[in-house]
């Protein structure tokens, strides 16, 4: 009878690769839980300077009639085109470098509300 044995090298470098897969993604469902709490902190960083103000014809945050007009006129993907893009009032991103689209939508939900 032949026995196979798997190098004690070999099964301990799966186990060290499973490890830092399990931490890799533990770390990435924390980002996603906190990346929601982390919108206003982003506004304040990215959107405040005009859409508190209402500086360069920016629809303010909370004017919800506004916003809810331009989220009915446009459409939630093209609002998110255009901030990826920018318009000549406000540059591509809107300031935000690191935001997805995912990040802009709720962005915007937070300012329309």
């Amino acid at each position: 009878m032949h026995t196979v044995h798997t190098p004690l090298i070999q099964r301990s470098s799966i186990l060290a690769n499973l490890g830092r897969l399990s931490a890799a993604m533990v770390f990435m469902l924390g980002l996603s839980q906190t990346n929601a709490a982390d919108i206003p902190k982003i506004y304040q960083d990215s959107c405040a300077a005009c859409h508190d103000t209402g500086a360069l014809n920016a629809p303010k945050k909370g004017d919800t009639a506004t916003w809810q007009k331009l989220k009915n006129d446009k459409g939630m993907p093209a609002l998110i085109k255009a901030v990826k893009g920018g318009m000549i009032q406000m540059p591509a991103g809107g300031l935000c470098g690191t935001c997805s689209d995912d990040d802009y939508r709720q962005l915007i939900e937070y300012m329309s509300k």
